[in-house]
């Protein structure tokens, strides 16, 4: 009896001695970590491989950027930018309708375009590059790059084909539940600006110096922010204000400065889009999403300061979520370089200088600086993205603090 039992014990181990590389995939973990479990299941029939990389595709900018890479310490390329047709070669990808293959880099040696340098520098040989399509629409590249000339044959290709749809769907379903947070989110959001002053401008100009920030800081290591981050706190950060949907009208829409009640009351905004962004993503069962903490940061702690005069908290300092302290530099600036009902636009010049004055207690300084040092970039977005029927940033004389 005793061989038997031990004879079946045996027979049913062996039922579960597989294991599985891509489980890892199935677990609440960041689409970085998913990405590192394909990499490596990957790398044990094609050692060869040296890199897996993701750009994403921003389409009302008409960009590439950075997005994931699995290459181990290798990263030639971090927090990199492009127009997509200042890239020939990849955006031939789209007009063909096929993927890229190219089995000798040296091909592109004289490319002057910075990706293929790049790649170049760090020593890769090969490349095979896959579009990343849904729906109809265009997400972004799939990149798989060697160390070694001449491995992508036909044989490896097919192969790898299934391994590049896999990369490119989980990098769709990450994009498209942050999308869909954001999008309900937006939803509520344009409710509020169907009364709010601000404009949809000032949304596209305040995330995109939010980018602009958190870039810089993780470029000079102030934080820990990998590409996807950055990406995220861009999307986010539009919906900071969220809990206006819940100021009445009277406050919103007036045109003169509050009461200190007045005052008292409009600060419950931050709350209020707390509790709205808490019950958005119960009920599109995203309490779970990477990055959902982030959103809640910058829609709670965004006007905090770092003396511990903001609210809703009075936090201090660090205390103060890095997102939110972003996010609050970017809000300030470009509130203080448009006009309001109750004052005219500030210029660049002097929006600086007030940032700067602020640094001392209220805003993050590393913050500041880093929007300081993108001057040229702020400026060709206050071009991109000007208020309609408005003037221009910095045509008139400061009229008051915003």
């Amino acid at each position: 009896m005793e061989e038997e039992a031990s004879s079946s014990n045996a027979r049913v181990e062996v039922a579960y001695r597989h294991l599985d590389r891509l489980a890892r995939l199935d677990e609440s973990v960041s689409l970085s970590e998913k990405l590192e479990a394909v990499f490596q299941a990957l790398r044990e029939p094609f050692p060869f491989i040296a890199r897996v990389a993701v750009a994403s595709y921003d389409q009302g900018l008409g960009t590439l950027r950075t997005f994931l890479a699995s290459s181990g310490p290798d990263r030639p390329l971090v927090r990199y930018e492009s127009r997509l047709d200042h890239a020939p070669s990849l955006a031939e990808i789209l007009r063909r309708g096929r993927p890229r293959v190219i089995n000798d880099l040296e091909l592109l040696a004289r490319g002057p375009h910075e990706h293929t340098q790049a790649i170049r520098r760090q020593g890769y040989r090969a490349s095979y590059t896959m579009p990343i399509r849904f729906q109809g629409g265009f997400w972004g590249f799939v990149f798989f790059n060697s160390y070694e000339p001449g491995p992508f044959t036909e044989e490896v290709l097919a192969a790898l084909d299934p391994f590049g749809h896999l990369v490119a769907a989980l990098t769709v379903a990450e994009l498209l539940s942050v999308r869909v947070l954001a999008a309900a989110v937006r939803t509520a959001h344009a409710m509020v600006h169907l009364r709010d002053p601000e404009t949809g401008a000032h949304l596209n100009r305040m995330a995109e110096y939010a980018r602009i920030i958190a870039g810089d800081l993780a470029h000079r290591g102030r934080v820990d922010f990998d590409d996807e981050t950055v990406e995220r706190l861009h999307l986010f950060a539009p919906l900071h204000d969220l809990g206006k949907i819940g100021i009445p009208d009277r406050l919103l829409l007036k045109a003169g400065r509050l009461s200190t009640e007045e005052r008292e009351e409009m600060k419950t905004h931050s709350a209020k889009g707390l509790e709205m962004i808490d019950r958005i993503m119960a009920n599109f069962g995203l309490e779970h999403l990477p990055g959902a903490e982030m959103l809640r940061n910058v829609a709670a702690a965004h006007h905090e300061a770092l003396d511990g005069s903001g609210y809703p908290h009075g936090l201090k300092g660090r205390e103060i979520p890095i997102e939110a302290r972003i996010v609050s530099v970017a809000d300030v600036f470009d509130a203080l370089t448009s006009p309001r009902p109750y004052k005219e636009s500030w210029s660049n010049d002097q929006a600086f200088a007030h940032l700067q004055r602020l640094a001392a207690d209220k805003l993050d300084a590393d913050c500041v600086e880093a929007l300081v040092r993108h001057r040229p970039r702020i400026e060709e977005l206050q071009a991109r993205f000007r208020d309609v029927h408005t003037e221009s940033p910095g045509s008139s004389p400061p009229g008051g603090h915003p």
